[in-house]
Formats: structure tokens, sequence, C-alpha cells
């Protein structure tokens, strides 16, 4: 435990009047979570919070009370700027590009860059979320059930339902605590995990569809077209990773998501628990943990994807 950060973070959100709060594009549900956790606890502080994500929230995520409250544009001035769980401050999208580094920058990406005045990163944590559920009570900020069900979602979301290799008692007992204050943590799993729109349905078909492996690499591709056929709206796998990385007989899994800005966005899972996949993002200027990271790649898609295919094979050495 840092004291110093906590009583640093402290003074700061209790001095702050106006407070921006922000987190990566295409926001999963760590983001989206500890985003309304956060500002919700901030909010009930006093303070006059604006809650901002370039691509807003996705429809997974829109029954969290508090998400009506997120916008995709900063709108007014703040004196206190924190981002939560975003390794890369480029990461936090257009309406972010001019402004200053942010106040406080926290998360648990091993791959964080560091970039806030007051960094509290903890890489052993689940989610960023988790680091929310330890250290609001620290800063003088109370846990009501509309917060602890977004945070609640953020450690669900990226703990994959408390299945992946990096969960910890820790994480069953900051679970449980969220728990008693009301949350339905069923519904919560089935809304984060289980649900799924027709659309997205749909768009999983497609790229269950055109499925290949070799050398102990599983992937496939959506295509900008495929995201049209299917009518899902986002610009994200709709969870498809989860999907490809519970084939056996790989080592990594790895979706190519095709963007409007010449891009690729890439996402890599770790089948074996000896393989750290953040190492490969990092190559391509992405991030995030060794089991699971992504990166978003400037080029065509058929030579993004040959080049993701052989530095993940060369770098993982499989």
């Amino acid at each position: 435990m840092n004291l110093d950060i906590d009583g640093e973070i402290k003074q700061r959100l209790e001095q702050a009047k106006n407070v921006l709060i922000t987190s990566h594009v295409r926001p999963d549900g760590d983001a989206i979570g500890s985003l309304i956790g956060l500002g919700l606890a901030v909010q009930q502080a006093g303070k006059n919070v604006q809650m901002v994500l370039a691509d807003g929230v996705s429809s997974t995520f829109r029954h969290l009370e508090g998400a009506e409250q997120v916008s995709t544009k900063v709108d007014g001035k703040f004196d206190t700027f924190i981002t939560v769980d975003c390794a890369d401050f480029k990461r936090t999208g257009k309406p972010f590009e001019q402004l200053a580094r942010p106040d406080i920058n926290i998360d648990h990406h091993i791959t964080n860059e560091k970039f806030g005045k007051l960094n509290l990163v903890e890489g052993q944590e689940v989610a960023t979320a988790a680091i929310l559920t330890n250290h609001l009570p620290r800063w003088g900020m109370a846990i009501t059930q509309p917060v602890a069900s977004a945070l609640l979602t953020g450690i669900i979301s990226d703990t994959l339902g408390f299945r992946t290799s990096n969960t910890t008692p820790e994480a069953l007992r900051q679970a449980a605590q969220l728990m008693e204050y009301g949350v339905d943590m069923p519904e919560l799993y089935m809304r984060a995990l289980v649900r799924r729109s027709f659309s997205s349905t749909r768009y999983w078909g497609t790229g269950l569809a055109k499925l290949e492996q070799k050398n102990g690499i599983v992937w496939t591709t959506l295509t900008l077209s495929d995201r049209k056929s299917a009518g899902y709206g986002g610009n994200d796998d709709a969870d498809l990773i989860n999907v490809i990385s519970s084939i056996d007989g790989n080592k990594v899994g790895i979706i190519f998501v095709e963007q409007t800005d010449k891009h690729v966005k890439v996402s890599w899972r770790a089948m074996d628990t000896g393989i750290n996949v953040a190492k490969v993002a990092k190559h391509f200027k992405g991030g995030g943990h060794a089991a699971a990271a992504g990166a978003d790649i400037p080029g065509e898609l058929s030579e993004v994807r040959a080049s993701v295919l052989h530095s993940t094979r060369e770098l993982l050495n499989i």
C-alpha cells in the first residue's frame, strides 16, 4: 500500500471543484465501470463531475446507473483531470488530444506509461475497478449501491467472471465486499458476459466462419463490411476474442478488426500461462497484460495481419 500516493490523491480530490474523468477508446467493462464508479463517488462528495468517453457507453453497460451521464465531448471547465484504466494517454482519443497530461492516472496495466502527475498503478490487481474498491474509502469517498454495481461490473468483466489466471482470493473478497452494498451479482454477470444483441451475434457468426489456425495461433478477421452486414453498431469485436481464446489446441488467440481510419484493432489472448502477449502488443505500440493485450496498428488489413502473425510467432517463439 502506498500511503503517500493515497494522501496526495485524497488532498487533490478534496481541493477539486470540477472534475473531468475519462478512459480509453472502445471502452470495455472495466473502463466503463471504473469511470462510472469513480464519477458517482466523486459526485456524491459534492463535486461537479464530467464523465467523458470518446466512444461513449456501449449498449452492454447502459443499464448501470450513471451511464446516462457519460458524454462523448468535454464540455466546460475543469480543475482536476483523471484517467482510469488507460495505459497510454493517446488511447483516450480525440476529445483529449489538446489537453495537458492528467492530474491523476489510475490503472492496473503493467504497461502503463505513468503519464499522470499522480500515478496510482497497481499491476497486480485484476481490474482498475478493484483498485478503486480498495482506495475510495481511503480518499474519504463513499461506496454506495450504484458505485458498487459499476465497480463490480469492472471486476467481473476483466476477470471474465473470475476465470482469468490472475484471479486471486483478494479479487473474490472485493466482489463479496461490493455485493454487501446490495448489488445483484448474477444480473451484472449476465449483462456483462452472457447476453448479446442479435446484431453482435450475427457479427460473431461472420468472424467464426473465417477462423484460421496454424502453429499454435488461432485467429479471425472482422472487416468494415462484416460490421455493416451484421448491423453491428460498435467498432470492436463484440467480445468475440473471448470465444476465440477458448478453442483447444492453441497457445494464442488473435482478432483483427478493421477500422474506418486505415487502422486495425488487434486483440491478443494467451491460452498458455507461460506466454506474455503484452510483449507483442508493446512491439506494436500497444499494451495490456500477460494474458490479454491489444494495439491499434496503422495500415491495410492484410498487411497488418501478416506482420502481426509473423511477429507473434517470432516474439513468443511459437
